[in-house]
């Protein structure tokens, strides 16, 4: 039997040398498994193809490996992930108690986390900022949905991690998104180069990068450069709709809308994009292409809404969940459906689905009955509470492009002028130039 070796806290490994993660904290476990570990590990970080497989493979190698459980159990819940997460989670309980006091730390906060109490995960961050799959799985990203839907709050939680990495090219990725968050437009932009410059594939500076270009109306620069990426290490990526989402919102924001045919046929069409990601990116677009001025023969919403869980639609576990929720209906013209979803989300205990997501829902069933007015009126009480429902701006934005849209087909021409300018002054786009000519009319 090969010699166990003390590592930090009390626990062992089965090797002479004891592993560590990618940030160089101690791996109760085997080489194998660990290599295996941190190759799904690195997978998660830059957003790419092939995680469940890698910690998978960890506890294959040693199935008393309680990260390599709790990894698999996260991803089940945060990505939905083809996994028993119960079984996991029990596993990962079960072996915690022969690992590290940070280990152990990691398990506790893990679980909590999926049970609905973030609280550990936070202050398990306060102890290891470099438990990077923890702090990953702590802000609102691409790739998780955090633990709080406050910019502030999980902004606070980077910057008190910063130093724990010092110039860390998948660190700068976070850094970079929270910056163009804050409007630091420039320096986001200066941040996710320079870890693009290491690694192509970091998904978290792409990300920041491309919000940069679509906030700042760079749209054509931002479009060429976001296609090539698409085409060159996008294929790699888990979340590659959710970048050609963005580039259809450049084309929308130019206004070819040809090329956001081509885009929804080729990148963005059921079945090839399914379940949340549809939800979230497919239907969102619809609506926002149907909104746009001069848009004709947008597909329907009703071939993404069957390719997504009943639960999903109808009883959304989030209010962002529920703001894409509605919209689809509303975009599928599914009256019924959508009012149902209004009353699930009025018995909501989740004050967010309570107060924000469910007074949506009632402005978009008014859109369904042709009632713009009442509409507009409702989307413009509910204009200071949006970014309670979480996402970025970008995403957000879809509710007021709607109210703009009910104003003018109401006839309030003056206050969707308002809207419009204030929306060219901060970041001209040809689409926002052609609604504002419609509305001087």
């Amino acid at each position: 039997m090969p010699a166990r070796t003390k590592v930090p806290g009390g626990s062992a490994t089965r090797s002479g040398t004891v592993p560590n993660d990618l940030y160089g904290l101690p791996l109760t476990t085997s080489q194998a498994a660990a290599t295996a570990y941190n190759r799904g590990v690195r997978a998660v970080l830059t957003i790419q193809q092939g995680a469940v497989n890698a910690l998978a493979e960890s506890i294959v190698h040693d199935p008393t490996f309680a990260l390599g459980h709790a990894a698999l159990a996260l991803l089940g819940h945060e990505q939905n992930a083809r996994v028993n997460i119960a079984s996991r989670m029990a596993a990962a309980r079960r072996h915690a108690a022969r690992s590290t006091d940070r280990e152990r730390s990691h398990v506790h906060a893990v679980l909590n986390h999926i049970a609905g109490d973030h609280s550990a995960l936070i202050e398990h961050l306060r102890q290891y900022p470099r438990d990077a799959l923890l702090l990953t799985t702590a802000v609102p990203t691409i790739a998780f949905a955090g633990v709080t839907t406050v910019p502030e709050e999980a902004w606070a939680i980077v910057e008190r991690c910063a130093p724990a990495y010092g110039s860390d090219w998948w660190f700068a990725g976070l850094l970079a998104f929270i910056r163009q968050e804050q409007g630091r437009f420039d320096e986001a932009y200066e941040i996710a180069c320079r870890s693009m410059s290491e690694e192509p594939g970091a998904g978290h500076s792409v990300h920041a990068r491309t919000h940069v270009h679509y906030e700042t109306g760079d749209h054509s620069a931002g479009l060429i450069w976001l296609d090539d990426w698409i085409g060159s290490t996008g294929p790699g990526s888990i979340q590659l709709a959710h970048f050609s989402w963005h580039a259809a919102l450049h084309e929308l924001a130019t206004c070819d809308l040809d090329a956001v045919r081509r885009r929804w046929n080729d990148q963005l069409s059921p079945p090839g994009v399914f379940g949340s990601r549809a939800l979230v990116d497919s239907a969102s677009l619809l609506w926002r292409w149907a909104l746009t001025p001069g848009a004709s023969g947008v597909p329907g919403a009703a071939a993404v809404l069957e390719t997504v869980s009943a639960d999903e639609i109808d009883r959304p576990a989030t209010g962002f969940m529920a703001m894409h929720s509605a919209i689809a209906l509303c975009a599928a013209g599914d009256a019924d459906r959508l009012r149902g979803l209004h009353r699930w989300c009025l018995r909501s205990t989740d004050r967010t689905v309570a107060d924000v997501a469910a007074p949506l829902a009632a402005c978009l069933l008014l859109l369904t009955q042709r009632q713009q007015a009442a509409a507009a009126d409702g989307l413009g009480r509910l204009s200071g509470r949006v970014w309670r429902l979480g996402g970025s701006d970008a995403q957000r934005e879809i509710v007021e492009d709607t109210r703009i849209a009910a104003l003018l087909a109401s006839g309030r021409c003056l206050e969707a002028q308002r809207l419009l300018d204030d929306r060219i002054d901060r970041r001209p786009s040809p689409r926002d130039e052609r609604w504002r000519e419609q509305a001087a009319g």
